[in-house]
């Protein structure tokens, strides 16, 4: 599943092919996605796309009259191309744009989402109850160790709460706490400022790192043959159960939570 690097990644790709470019056409090809997609996507047409963004793991066209909104769900990849490039299975939707380019979604599970926000209004609450972007400033010192005061929750499943914290998905959540040093069944309520802090800046290199590694494939986004949304990552622990640490060499561990792999360090992380 794309998590917040590759849909970052992905915002990067597409952005400088598609920003203040003419819709011309919007093809459905399937409209039931994980919500069914609204007729009000037509209403785009003839309109420019003002700016392309992101909040958690959904992307953002502005237009004029609204925003458009595309999640990637658990397989999604989306792609700027030439209009006449052949279709491909689970080719779902396209953007068709006044210089022959078409921004076109696959999704072969169809649990991503294209959605229409008339006048910008997040009437579905999409994006109300989310927390803290992880780059940002406000997910600083102080703030993971106030959220979790009384939580009973394992740390790896209170990191993985989009009203936390939005974008720490499964893998870099196992990358990080292996680098803090932190179980992921340990208490959230009990593990101390100072860890929670060290924690909070580890997330955020994890992230950043995921980032600088993915702009490296933003090509892909305009290939018609390319992967888009998923490029090769330096794993310490996620994927990496039964091999040596990295570390010390210990075998690693593997639990499952919240039906999630959790793979852990038994010599360097403690509760």
């Amino acid at each position: 599943m794309p998590e917040l690097p590759e849909v970052e990644v992905c915002r990067l790709g597409i952005s400088p092919h598609i920003k203040h470019q003419k819709v011309t056409d919007v093809v459905v090809r399937h409209r039931q996605l994980r919500w069914p997609i609204p007729q009000e996507v037509h209403s785009i047409v003839g309109q420019n796309v003002l700016s392309v963004s992101r909040r958690s793991k959904y992307l953002l066209l502005e237009f004029a009259t609204g925003t458009l909104v595309i999640h990637l769900g658990m397989s999604g990849t989306i792609r700027v191309i030439s209009v006449d490039t052949p279709l491909a299975k689970h080719d779902h939707f396209d953007l068709v744009f006044a210089e022959q380019k078409v921004l076109r979604l696959n999704d072969p599970r169809r649990f991503g989402a294209v959605l229409w926000l008339a006048d910008h209004q997040d009437e579905q609450g999409l994006f109300s109850k989310l927390g803290p972007e992880p780059l940002d400033d406000e997910f600083g010192e102080g703030y993971l160790f106030q959220k979790a005061q009384k939580k009973r929750v394992p740390i790896k499943s209170f990191l993985m709460n989009n009203k936390v914290v939005v974008g720490v998905g499964n893998i870099y959540a196992n990358e990080a706490l292996f680098i803090a040093g932190i179980m992921p069944t340990a208490i959230a309520g009990e593990i101390s400022e100072q860890r929670y802090n060290r924690l909070t800046a580890i997330i955020k290199e994890v992230l950043a790192a995921a980032i600088a590694q993915g702009g490296t494939t933003l090509k892909d986004f305009t290939q018609a043959d390319g992967r888009p949304g998923y490029f090769a990552q330096k794993l310490l622990v996620y994927g990496r159960s039964g091999k040596p640490c990295v570390n010390c060499q210990t075998t690693l561990e593997e639990v499952r939570q919240s039906n999630r792999s959790s793979v852990f360090c038994p010599q360097c992380q403690s509760e």
